[in-house]
């Protein structure tokens, strides 16, 4: 991609921003009291996310690969596909982003979040939280949902897809594993996805917030790195 090193990162850091925007904005369409979608279901959300992911990477690839998850850039290293130089310097950027939009987020929802009361449903459209509590069981889910992710993601880059397909198929990826396995944790599979708005869920003056719940923080953050360096060395192995 013959783009420079900062159009890159605007690239990572807008896509991230839409990803987030528009997934936090489907989380918070159905938790959020008041709005004309509350309760719609976790149907509607691992849906949401699908598009969202869809839409960030159209909105980045044109200027960045469109990682939009560090995990991705995580996998794509070790599998050779990107220099290691980028690694933090994408984190960084797709970090940025997540925040940006999570702070967007909130200002289009504002009322919405007055009107809610419950603080575990406002901590939820911004970072994601285990149906059950259990460390090990919780970072071994988030483990194995980005490794699907990251080697399918890997498995694209050998097919015959053209660039205009891809992004719809990797969002039907993302509808596919929180169908399946987005139940135990709510699949961050993503650490900038629940880093970002994490923190943005910790500084932003939210209504009715409660705990930012930093004992979790860790599971979606090295779970996802965990899954992204396993598919890669399982792609590396069967690609020899």
């Amino acid at each position: 991609m013959d783009t420079t090193l900062f159009q890159q990162l605007l690239g990572e850091f807008f896509g991230t921003m839409i990803l987030i925007l528009l997934g936090d904005g489907a989380v918070a369409a159905n938790v959020l009291k008041r709005t004309k979608s509350y309760e719609g279901g976790w149907l509607m959300i691992t849906i949401g996310w699908g598009l969202a992911v869809s839409m960030g990477i159209y909105a980045a690839s044109w200027l960045s690969p469109a990682h939009i998850n560090p995990a991705v850039t995580f996998g794509m290293a070790v599998s050779g596909k990107i220099g290691w130089t980028l690694v933090l310097p994408y984190i960084f950027a797709q970090v940025a982003g997540a925040f940006t939009g999570a702070a967007l987020v909130w200002l289009h929802y504002l009322p919405h979040f007055a009107a809610t009361d419950d603080e575990t449903a406002i901590l939820a459209v911004f970072s994601t939280g285990p149906a059950i509590k259990g460390s090990k069981w919780n970072l071994l889910s988030e483990t194995i949902a980005t490794t699907v992710l990251v080697f399918v993601l890997l498995a694209f880059t050998l097919g015959e897809f053209s660039e205009g397909v891809l992004p719809v198929v990797t969002g039907l990826l993302i509808i596919a594993i929180g169908i399946s396995l987005g139940g135990t944790t709510g699949y961050a599979i993503n650490p900038a996805r629940d880093l970002g708005p994490r923190i943005a869920h910790q500084l932003l003056p939210i209504a009715n917030k409660g705990d930012s719940e930093w004992e979790y923080s860790w599971i979606p953050i090295i779970g996802p790195l965990m899954g992204g360096i396993i598919a890669a060395l399982l792609f590396m192995a069967m690609t020899l």
